[in-house]
């Protein structure tokens, strides 16, 4: 069964290879939108609640700043509290998980190209930041999540929380992790810190990283290669 639905501003497809149809992800997921979202006055975050998963989503907004030394940030000055950056990775995390809860374990869960795959290899294209008809790599993943940042889908929208100023020095940077709340807060964290962000994924429990800077050179960790089916670029992680 493979099933699209258009949530969070973006298409969010399940590929599910188990029995199953797969309601409960997309009931949650919308309830997330709602609760969570930023560009909503009636939302959680906006209203600023205080509940389990609003406690949740903020000790992670403030462990990646910590970490990423404030490169990550989710309340800018003259701005206010916003966690699209923990929010989405963390939900559809949430939602594989709910998957797993009811005996599905195979499946591809994919919300705008930051994805959960599980149960069998799944080969994982990896959008070319230039050109969206091309990939940097393809990738052959199993039971790991992999997640994107970029400016090449919204902009200039991931800012460099030391600075306020949009994050320079990457064209994309993705990571692969066993789940992708990490996968997706390290690869936004990385972005907005621009090159020196691809030794930081790196060092990162658990993360691998491919990353195309400014200047289009590709950059991987060395334990990628092991899941690097099919390449379009070459280039080693920097010492």
């Amino acid at each position: 069964m493979r099933r699209v639905e258009h949530i969070m501003g973006m298409p969010i497809s399940l590929d599910l290879r188990d029995e199953g149809d797969g309601q409960a992800v997309f009931d949650w997921l919308a309830e997330a939108d709602r609760r969570f979202s930023p560009f909503r006055a009636d939302s959680e975050v906006c209203l600023g609640a205080d509940n389990q998963d609003m406690r949740e989503i903020r000790r992670l907004c403030e462990e990646y700043e910590l970490r990423s030394g404030g490169a990550f940030r989710a309340r800018l000055p003259g701005h206010a509290f916003d966690p699209s950056g923990i929010v989405k990775g963390w939900a559809v995390q949430r939602a594989a998980d709910l998957l797993r809860a009811q005996g599905i374990r195979s499946f591809c869960l994919n919300a705008g190209g930051d994805l959960v795959a599980a149960g069998r290899l799944w080969s994982v294209g990896i959008r070319h930041p230039e050109d969206a008809h091309q990939v940097c790599a393809v990738l052959a993943v199993q039971d790991r999540a992999v997640a994107t940042s970029g400016a090449y889908e919204r902009g200039e929208h991931v800012l460099d929380g030391r600075t306020g100023e949009p994050a320079r020095g990457l064209l994309s940077l993705t990571v692969v992790a066993d789940d992708l709340t990490t996968a997706d807060a390290v690869s936004t964290a990385a972005f907005a810190m621009g090159r020196d962000g691809i030794a930081w994924a790196h060092a990162q429990p658990g993360c691998l990283v491919l990353a195309v800077d400014e200047h289009r050179r590709v950059r991987w960790s060395p334990e990628l290669e092991d899941l690097i089916v099919r390449d379009t670029a070459s280039g080693t992680m920097p010492g």
